[in-house]
């Protein structure tokens, strides 16, 4: 029965995914979503399916890898090698997220497999570059959430350096190396060529920063951390109700006239500490504290309908079970189930956008070590004898 593909978006281009742990698997991730045939390499020496992410039967994992096939292969070995090579010849990409010098040790860098494919658009992520003072540093995500800027504008001001709640820069990276992926194969579309696709962890973190850099970029203004305060929208923040915390975001003079009348306090519009953007920002503290008096006094629920039906942005600070459980959340069904052999099905996180001709689905379970390896590998024109030897030669 041939593979289900999630889309047919993507459907005529294939995928060699080298990747492991989180930003290059996010890459290869959105490829597969969209119907790319991906072909995920296992590395013969991790047969227990362990990889730094967790088990390879748990949820990040599971969530990482649907929608793909996978073949098991020994790339140190010269037959191994031989086997990618003959893969890659006839594959569209090639995803990786190893260190720097560790594809040209293996023999799989672009240059090399430009020679045999000069179609081959290359992807690679790395934590620094693939060249400079620090390129062959090992990568990980909380690293470059500091060293991007972002640890010191995160936190209650005068907590100390704080990470974000995700890996930010680990799917960041990931996103931004599809996005280069794609646009590579567009460009593939008039010149006929390939090319060579870089991203890391830093660059992503650093793009993410987006109007924080730029204020430095242009005004040498330094960020400081400033909590739940939004650091231009006054008042912005997280407010205190009679049973939990409230966000209440506003922009704009019209839209603090009417938080100040929806809060029963009209009074403060026209009081000069809070009368003009510039004074409302000087005397943040002391108006964040008049709001919140107020808001204490009704429940979350209440505040929520009375600040939205007045225009005034406002939402719950979910858990995350109550996110998935909120209307419009199940509205839009990002949790999906993915069907398994078994019958029971197991739900993930879907793409976060839609398609109204080719829509993306949950079409696959992650695949098992190396379960699609003669499926595969058969497709790409091995005769069952080759096959059957690389087996016995634990190539494959």
């Amino acid at each position: 029965m041939p593979f289900p593909r999630a889309s047919q978006a993507l459907s005529r281009f294939t995928v060699l995914d080298l990747t492991r742990v989180r930003s290059g698997p996010t890459c290869v991730r959105q490829l597969a979503d969209w119907g790319a045939n991906v072909i995920k390499i296992d590395a013969l020496t991790d047969a227990d399916g362990e990889q730094p992410g967790g088990p390879r039967h748990g949820s990040d994992f599971q969530n990482l890898h649907r929608n793909k096939r996978a073949i098991s292969l020994n790339l140190k070995d010269p037959k191994g090698l031989a086997v990618f090579l003959r893969l890659a010849a006839k594959a569209d990409v090639v995803v990786e997220n190893f260190r720097p010098d560790v594809k040209a040790r293996l023999g799989i860098d672009y240059e090399s497999l430009r020679k045999i494919n000069p179609g081959i658009v290359y992807g690679s992520i790395s934590g620094f570059g693939q060249d400079g003072p620090y390129h062959k540093r090992p990568g990980f995500d909380q690293i470059a959430q500091g060293m991007g800027g972002l640890m010191s504008i995160t936190g209650a001001p005068g907590g100390g350096p704080m990470r974000v709640g995700i890996p930010v820069a680990d799917l960041t990276a990931g996103l931004f190396c599809a996005m280069g992926i794609l646009t590579a194969l567009l460009e593939r579309d008039v010149s006929g060529e390939g090319q060579w696709v870089q991203t890391s962890l830093l660059q992503a973190q650093i793009f993410m920063l987006d109007f924080q850099a730029a204020r430095w970029l242009m005004e040498q203004d330094v960020a400081g951390q400033a909590g739940n305060n939004h650091p231009t929208s006054i008042p912005t923040g997280v407010f205190k109700t009679s049973d939990g915390f409230i966000n209440i975001a506003t922009t704009g003079g019209k839209i603090w006239e009417r938080c100040a009348q929806t809060i029963g306090a009209p009074e403060l519009i026209t009081d000069p500490d809070y009368a003009t953007a510039p004074s409302r920002s000087k005397n943040r503290d002391a108006l964040n504290a008049a709001i919140g008096a107020r808001t204490e006094q009704r429940s979350t629920a209440e505040w929520v309908k009375a600040f939205n039906d007045a225009g005034v942005p406002c939402g719950p600070i979910y858990t995350i079970d109550q996110m998935f459980d909120d209307a419009q959340v199940k509205h839009l069904g990002i949790a999906q189930d993915v069907p398994t052999d078994d019958g029971r099905d197991i739900t993930l996180v879907g793409q976060p956008f839609t398609l109204s001709r080719t829509p993306s689905k949950m079409a696959a379970r992650p695949p098992e070590f190396g379960e699609q390896t003669a499926e595969v590998l058969t497709e790409f024109g091995f005769s069952a004898e080759e096959i059957t030897d690389l087996r016995q030669h634990k190539v494959v």
